[in-house]
């Protein structure tokens, strides 16, 4: 594949394009070859490049990105994230920014920001398990573990939930997820925003149960806080501390180096009482080459 064709791909991927979140090129599933190191989305108004590693090519997929965004017109400004770099940095490489930024995804705004961190506020890939919660959310209680942005807690009010407990050791984000609310025109008198370290904090999570609906979602590795591999089981192992007689689990990992298998083998040894009922699949636009390899979202519900 060359920077060519990588443009004639773009070109092709944008005619669908509309002002929801859109991947347009995802390499990082190793199905483009050399190009695993760059992913292209076009979050409403901005398109949005993020390179991984530094790479030859650097400044020809720049050049083409400009070119490509002065041609189709519909977006008010480029902008570049060197992932690779210490800090993460973005630039804006053509047009102005606006000054507040939102991802869209079935008809739900969200805060995001291109300048301020790693990560804008908001995972595309997610929307598969944003739809679960949709469909499962109405006059539910919500347990959102690892809450990030809240959009899980967004998607479930949005959808008629009793309540949502949304916890996170990251008191900016959360506050974010109160702004997403309300971006919405969503009511919060029923919605907690916890800044608390989750494995430090099961009295405080036990006491607005029980749950009907836990979503799991956690970084795969988070220095000093969380590492999927040992931690866990260790959420697992709670769950019969505060989910209500019927309850539905939605476990998600984003791990390249775990299988399902992980997961499934945690729920049989410390929640037995829970059985697996599905995986959900995931973005025709997140191609992998090796589908273990890629976002897992797994379901399981207790047994009665």
């Amino acid at each position: 594949m060359t920077v060519d064709d990588l443009q004639h791909l773009l070109q092709t991927n944008s005619t669908t394009v509309t002002e929801e979140y859109t991947r347009l090129f995802h390499g990082r599933g190793n199905t483009y070859g050399a190009y695993r190191f760059l992913t292209i989305d076009s979050v409403n108004k901005v398109l949005f490049a993020v390179l991984f590693e530094a790479n030859k090519e650097e400044e020809a997929i720049i050049s083409m990105l400009h070119d490509f965004y002065t041609s189709e017109g519909k977006w008010d400004a480029l902008v570049l994230q060197q992932r690779y770099l210490p800090t993460s940095p973005s630039t804006v490489i053509a047009g102005e920014l606006a000054q507040e930024t939102y991802a869209i995804e079935n008809t739900l705004k969200y805060h995001v920001n291109f300048q301020s961190a790693q990560n804008i506020g908001f995972f595309p890939d997610m929307k598969r398990g944003r739809e679960f919660i949709r469909n499962h959310a109405k006059g539910k209680n919500v347990l959102n573990l690892f809450s990030y942005t809240c959009s899980f807690s967004v998607v479930a009010m949005d959808a008629g939930a009793h309540s949502v407990v949304n916890v996170d050791m990251n008191k900016n984000v959360l506050t974010m997820g109160r702004e997403n609310h309300r971006l919405n025109g969503l009511n919060t008198k029923n919605v907690e925003f916890m800044p608390y370290n989750i494995l430090k904090s099961w009295s405080r999570i036990r006491k607005s149960g029980p749950y009907d609906l836990i979503i799991i979602d956690p970084p795969s590795f988070q220095k000093g806080s969380f590492a999927a591999t040992s931690d866990y089981e260790k959420i697992i192992r709670r769950l019969h501390e505060f989910t209500a007689q019927e309850c539905i689990v939605l476990s998600a990992l984003n791990a390249p180096e775990l299988e399902c298998e992980f997961i499934k083998a945690l729920f049989r040894e410390n929640a037995p009482e829970f059985e697996y009922v599905e995986r959900l699949e995931n973005l025709e636009s997140f191609p992998e080459i090796e589908e273990e390899r890629s976002l897992k979202n797994l379901v399981f519900r207790k047994i009665i």
